[in-house]
């Protein structure tokens, strides 16, 4: 099989639209695995932007399951159905496995279920892995009506809907990114996550019957991090740091936020290396803009060590090496000139430079292992 040449961002975006656009969904499997590429490129961005990337297909089987962990969470009062068949095998194991994981009286953080009930965690991860090789990433690059074009993200001509998990270790665990796709993916990352995430919210209405146009906050429901109870880290950030604002030294009282240095919508972080204290004014100003690499450095300064035994002391993932690398791809992959957020109401044009997070060495492992 031919190896497609290093791919251009716009032609790859214009291939994943039209397998999108190509007709109604069985189930949101597409989708979610897609957002989890998008997810993974962003980290993985590699130094020859034109290099081929290994994919672990238990790396990407975890990143799937993060997605779906709030969502199948009861919506005023219901389980949603994630696809037309009677079951959704995918869904239906990660709320069997956070049912058997949950705490009384308030959420778990994904990271903490796994780290509690490792077994369980990986008995999940391996079903979860098989469905993926025999049914998203075996038809994601095709179109209903049998047509098979040219692969261009991985090569998919190993897979089948019958498949078994021999045939998936036999070919090393993983896909294999084609030359330049990861790198074409994580800069369209900020375009496609969203329209991802639009069409994964009208996919989760049509197959919920009791859903309409009125139906508040469905987004927030799927997407958003208002259902992760960030009351402990808020309280633990003032303890630790005090009660200021990161970015701009107010003093900040009951009103103050809970913000994503590395914004929610470019990379679903929740780990406290992620998390600092706001005022409203530079929370909202900041919004869904990279901030200047400054702040990115101040959050990590703040120590992997004093993060993890703050993290320790209230049950909440650290996540430091997912900022790190992800730091890196989103700020690699952007192109020259985009706007980044200095401060309240500042904005500043960005400049691409490669060497800004050199001294910060990461642990290779997958993305829910301990740290």
């Amino acid at each position: 099989m031919s190896i497609p040449s290093p791919a251009d961002p716009l032609t790859l975006g214009q291939h994943l639209v039209s397998v999108l656009d190509s007709g109604a969904r069985v189930a949101t499997y597409k989708l979610a695995v897609l957002v989890a590429l998008l997810e993974f490129s962003v980290e993985n961005v590699p130094e020859d932007h034109g290099s081929a990337v290994d994919v672990d297909l238990d790396d990407l089987a975890e990143r799937v399951v993060g997605l779906y962990w709030r969502q199948v969470r009861d919506f005023d009062g219901h389980y949603l159905r994630q696809s037309t068949q009677a079951r959704a095998t995918i869904p239906d194991a990660v709320r069997e496995f956070a049912r058997a994981t949950a705490t009384a009286g308030r959420e778990t953080p994904l990271d903490i279920a796994a780290r509690r009930s490792p077994g369980l965690f990986r008995e999940m991860i391996k079903k979860v892995k098989l469905v993926l090789a025999q049914q998203p990433l075996h038809r994601l690059q095709r179109v209903p009506g049998g047509y098979a074009g040219e692969s261009f993200l991985y090569d998919d001509s190993w897979m089948s809907a019958k498949m078994g998990t021999n045939t998936v270790l036999a070919h090393g665990n993983r896909i294999t990114l084609y030359p330049g796709v990861c790198f074409a993916l994580a800069r369209l990352s900020s375009l496609l996550k969203p329209a991802l995430m639009l069409a994964w919210v009208d996919d989760v209405r049509r197959k919920n019957s009791f859903l309409d146009e009125d139906v508040p906050d469905l987004e927030g429901h799927l997407f958003g991090n208002s259902r992760i109870a960030l009351i402990r880290p808020k309280a633990a950030l003032i303890e630790a740091f005090g009660p200021t604002c990161f970015y701009c030294s107010a003093r900040v009282g009951s009103d103050a936020h809970v913000d994503h240095v590395l914004p929610w919508s470019r990379v679903g972080i929740d780990g406290l290396a992620n998390l600092v204290l706001a005022c409203p004014s530079c929370n909202t100003s900041k919004s869904q803009l990279l901030p200047e690499r400054s702040h990115v450095l101040r959050a990590l300064d703040r120590g992997r060590d004093p993060i993890t035994e703050l993290a320790a002391s209230i049950d909440w993932p650290v996540q430091f090496d997912r900022v790190v690398t992800s730091a890196r791809g989103l700020y690699a992959s952007q192109p020259d000139g985009s706007p980044i957020w200095l401060g309240r109401n500042k904005i500043t044009a960005m400049r691409v430079d490669y060497s800004w997070l050199q001294g910060y060495h990461i642990d290779v492992g997958n993305i829910f292992a301990p740290e």
